[in-house]
């Protein structure tokens, strides 16, 4: 690939764009597709300590999960940016959290516990079929999973009109163990091991 850096860049503008023009009468089926998927296909995330973020830029909001994880003793956390180099911390969050903005203002929790994740779902801008993710070209995500001896359940989310070819993945940039879109949940060939009888494989 030539001037791959050109080629994310454009990439990003296409896939956000689209993602951004979605009516909302579909945005709302998708979501509710992904919602049900994450719910009934993840059973993993029961009892876990589960990293989410807050939406951007149109992206599948997991906050609409937040009281059926907790009803399943689930602590959910959000990310917050602490250096441009470094990885993300996560802090205690629930609907009723206090926040402030941060960076990009993305709003944070206010002074809740930092945790470390059992899982973590992350939005996607792209993705391909090996679960490598093109994200907003920071880092954070992939410097937040390698700072882990044994990485997180990654569950990337998107909707099906962000999947590409191929995203070109870098030597650093880590592949999801599950891609969730509104047609179902898909494992990827990296981490087959963790197969459920509820997943197809990319």
């Amino acid at each position: 690939m030539d001037n791959l850096p050109e080629w994310k860049k454009q990439q990003r503008k296409e896939l956000i764009a689209a993602r951004e023009a979605i009516p909302g009468k579909i945005y709302q089926q998708w979501s509710q597709a992904i919602s049900g998927f994450l719910m009934q296909g993840l059973p993993q995330l029961h009892k876990k300590v589960i990293g989410i973020y807050w939406p951007f830029r149109g992206e599948y909001d997991p906050r609409s999960i937040a009281q059926d994880l907790i009803q399943q003793d689930a602590i959910l956390a959000l990310p917050e940016v602490t250096g441009k180099h470094e990885p993300l911390c996560f802090r205690k969050w629930s609907p009723e959290t206090p926040m402030q903005n941060g960076a990009y203002g993305i709003p944070v929790p206010v002074g809740t516990e930092i945790v470390r994740l059992d899982a973590v779902i992350i939005p996607m801008v792209g993705f391909d079929q090996h679960g490598y993710r093109l994200g907003y070209g920071s880092g954070y995500f992939d410097r937040t999973l390698a700072s882990y001896e044994s990485q997180p359940l990654s569950i990337g989310v998107a909707f099906e009109l962000q999947r590409v070819d191929n995203v070109y993945p870098q030597s650093h940039d880590i592949a999801m163990h599950y891609v969730v879109t509104e047609k179902g949940i898909f494992q990827t060939k990296h981490h087959q091991s963790i197969a459920t009888n509820d997943t197809d494989n990319m």
